[in-house]
C-alpha cells in the first residue's frame, strides 16, 4: 500500500463531498485527522473496530466547521471497518493527527513514526 494514496483519496472525497471511505488506510488516516480536528481521545494502537466505536460515541456531539469536515464525519459514520490492521495504518493515523496541509492533495510531508 502507498499510503500517500488512502490520504489523497480521503482529502479528495472531503472536498468534493462524494464516494465512502473503501478500506482501513482510509479509515485510519481519517481518524487522524478526526483527533487533530475535535481533539478526541484516540490512539492509533486501537485495533479498528475500537476506535471506530470510540468515534460513533462522540461524533454526534461533533460541530463541524466546513462542509468538508462535515462531509468527514458523515464517512466515519457510515464506515464498517474491517479486522485487518497493520503498521501502514498506524502511519496513516498519525499522518492524519499531525497533517500540516489540510485539505490540500499533494504534500512534501510525511510522517516519521515509531513501530
Amino acid at each position: 500500500m502507498v499510503t500517500s494514496i488512502a490520504r489523497q483519496s480521503v482529502i479528495i472525497k472531503c472536498n468534493l463531498q462524494k464516494s465512502v471511505m473503501l478500506g482501513n488506510y482510509e479509515f485510519y488516516y481519517a481518524a487522524g485527522l478526526v483527533q487533530k480536528l475535535y481533539g478526541l481521545e484516540l490512539s492509533r494502537e486501537q485495533k479498528p473496530q475500537e476506535l471506530s466505536a470510540a468515534i460513533l460515541e462522540k461524533v454526534d456531539c461533533l460541530s463541524p466547521e466546513n462542509e468538508k469536515e462535515e462531509y468527514l464525519l458523515t464517512m466515519l459514520k457510515r464506515y464498517e471497518p474491517g479486522e485487518e490492521f497493520d503498521d501502514q495504518m498506524k502511519e496513516l493515523f498519525v499522518w492524519g493527527q499531525k497533517e500540516p496541509d489540510l485539505w490540500q492533495v499533494t504534500t512534501s510531508w510525511h510522517p516519521e513514526i515509531e513501530t
